[in-house]
C-alpha cells in the first residue's frame, strides 16, 4: 500500500525543530499556570508521582499514535484521517476524529488567547512598578481591575491574538519553525535563571519537599483522575496539534525517541514550574493552592516584595508569554492546514480569517469576567466555563480516545511496527496494549467521571 502523501508536503529541516515545535505545543499555561496550582490542591508530590505514571501509561502512548497518524497523512487532521480510513478500510467516520480535533483547537484558542493576554499585560504591570510594596488586598485589587475593564481584556486579547496569527501565516518554514527556534530556547533559559533564583529563597526546602517528598496517606481517587486528566491535555493530545506538526516530520526520524524526548521536556518544564513558583509562595508563606489566582495575585504579590522581585517578576510573566504563544500557534495550525490545502488558499488569507473568528469567540471569555458573569448557560457555566468544559472535558478526551483505537485496532500492526520507530518488539507490544488498552480505558474513565461529577 502507498503512503497517501500529499504533493510537496512541507517538513522541518531538522529532528530537533520538531522536538522543540511539540514540546512548544506541550509545554504552555498548562505546565507553568495549572500544573503549580492542581499539585497545591492535591496533596503535592502525592499528586506529582500519579501524574508521572499517567504520563507514561497513558500520554506518551497515545502522543506516539497521534504523530504516528501524521507522519502516515501528510496532511491536515482532517484530510488525513479521511485518506487512512480509507486505504485501511475503516469507516468514513474516522474523518470526525479530525475535524473534532481541529473545532476544539479553534475553540481553545478563543479563551487561551485572552488568558495568553493577561500573562502579556502583567510582563508590563510587573514592568510599572504596580505590585511594589503591596499587600495582598492591593495585589487581589490589580487583578480584579483588571478583569473588571472589557476594553483593556480585549486589547491584550487582539495583542497576543495577533502575534499567533502572524506567525502562523508566514508558514512552515518561515514562520512556525523560526519562532518556536527562538522561542523555546529563550523560554528554558529563562525557567533555568528563574529556577536559580529561587534555590536561594528561604522557602526552597520547603518548596521542594512540597513537590518530592512522598506520603502515601495523601493519595486520593479524585487526585489520581485529575492528574491522569492533567497528563493527557498537556501533551496537546486529542485537538489536531501533535498530529498536524507529525505531517512536517521527515521521513527516516525516530517517532518514538523524539516523542520520548518531547514528553520528557514537557514534564521537565513542569516541575521546573513547581520549584521556581512553590519556594516564592512559601517564603512568604502564602497559601500554595490558591487556584488559578496563584499566577496572577499571589505571585504578584510576592515578587513586589522580595529582593530583585520586579525583575524576577517580568522574566517569569514573559516567560509564561512565551509558552503561551509557542501553545496558541499549535492551536491554530491544523484549521489552517486544512484550509490552505483543500482549497489552495494562501496562509495569510486563511491565518487572518480565522484569527478574526477567533478574536470574535474570544469576546465570550472576556465578558464571563464582568459584564456576563451572571448569565450561566445550563444554569451552570459562563461561556468561558462552557467552552473550556466542552473542549477539555468532551472533545480532547473523545479525540484521543478514538486516535488511540484506530492506530491500535484499524492500521495494519506490521505498517504501525515498521513507522513508529520501536526495535524491541517487546517494547512495541507493551505499547500497542497500553493503546488498546490501557490508555483507552483510562481515557474513557476521565471523561466519564469528569461528565456525571459536573452535572451529578
Amino acid at each position: 500500500m502507498t503512503d497517501p502523501v500529499a504533493e510537496s508536503p512541507p517538513m522541518w529541516t531538522k529532528r530537533w525543530t520538531f522536538v522543540l515545535a511539540a514540546a512548544g505545543s506541550a509545554v504552555g499555561l498548562g505546565n507553568i499556570w495549572k500544573f503549580p496550582y492542581m499539585t497545591g490542591e492535591n496533596g503535592g508530590s502525592a499528586f506529582v508521582l500519579v501524574y508521572l505514571v499517567c504520563i507514561a501509561a497513558v500520554g506518551i502512548p497515545i502522543m506516539l499514535a497521534e504523530v504516528l497518524l501524521g507522519r502516515l497523512g501528510r496532511r491536515s487532521p482532517i484530510e488525513t484521517m479521511q485518506q487512512l480510513a480509507r486505504d485501511y478500510g475503516g469507516h468514513r467516520l474516522w474523518s470526525l476524529v479530525g475535524w473534532s480535533g481541529t473545532l476544539a483547537g479553534l475553540l481553545i484558542l478563543s479563551f487561551y488567547s485572552v488568558i495568553g493576554g493577561w500573562a502579556l499585560a502583567f510582563v508590563f504591570e510587573l514592568a510599572a512598578g504596580t505590585h511594589l510594596g503591596a499587600d495582598g488586598a492591593a495585589a487581589a485589587g490589580v487583578f480584579e481591575d483588571f478583569l473588571a475593564s472589557p476594553a483593556l481584556l480585549v486589547m491584550w486579547h487582539s495583542l497576543f491574538l495577533g502575534f499567533t496569527v502572524w506567525v502562523v501565516a508566514q508558514g512552515v518554514v518561515a514562520g512556525l519553525e523560526r519562532t518556536v527556534r527562538f522561542l523555546m530556547p529563550v523560554l528554558l533559559v529563562l525557567m533555568l535563571v528563574l529556577l536559580g533564583y529561587a534555590m536561594t529563597t528561604p522557602g526552597f526546602g520547603e518548596g521542594f519537599a512540597f513537590l518530592f517528598h512522598f506520603d502515601a496517606r495523601e493519595l486520593s481517587w479524585n487526585s489520581a483522575l485529575i492528574a491522569m486528566g492533567h497528563a493527557f491535555f498537556t501533551l496537546s493530545l486529542g485537538m489536531g496539534s501533535i498530529m498536524v506538526y507529525g505531517a512536517y516530520m521527515p521521513r527516516d526520524d525516530s517517532i518514538g525517541s523524539t516523542v520520548l524526548t518531547v514528553a520528557a521536556l514537557d514534564t521537565a518544564v513542569a516541575l521546573v514550574a513547581g520549584l521556581v513558583i512553590f519556594p516564592i509562595v512559601f517564603s512568604f508563606s502564602l497559601e500554595p493552592g490558591a487556584g488559578p489566582g496563584l499566577m496572577f495575585i499571589t505571585l504578584p504579590l510576592a515578587f513586589g516584595n522580595i529582593a530583585f522581585g520586579q525583575w524576577v517578576g517580568i522574566a517569569f510573566f514573559v516567560l509564561v508569554s512565551f509558552a503561551a504563544w509557542t501553545s496558541a500557534i499549535s492551536l491554530i495550525e491544523p484549521a489552517v492546514a486544512y484550509l490552505a490545502g483543500r482549497f489552495g488558499w494562501s496562509r495569510v488569507r486563511v491565518a487572518v480569517a480565522l484569527g478574526l473568528l477567533v478574536w470574535v469567540l474570544g469576546f465570550g471569555t472576556v465578558l464571563s469576567f464582568n459584564h456576563w458573569a451572571d448569565f450561566k448557560l445550563l444554569d451552570t457555566f459562563t461561556v468561558f466555563d462552557g467552552i473550556d468544559f466542552l473542549t477539555s472535558a468532551v472533545m480532547l478526551p473523545l479525540g484521543g480516545l478514538f486516535m488511540a483505537l484506530f492506530v491500535g485496532w484499524v492500521l495494519h500492526t506490521e505498517r504501525v511496527y515498521t513507522e513508529v520507530g520501536i526495535p524491541n518488539p517487546t517494547w512495541f507490544r507493551a505499547w500497542q496494549w497500553a493503546l488498546r488498552v490501557l490508555a483507552p480505558a483510562a481515557v474513557a474513565v476521565v471523561f466519564v467521571v469528569g461528565i456525571v461529577d459536573k452535572f451529578a
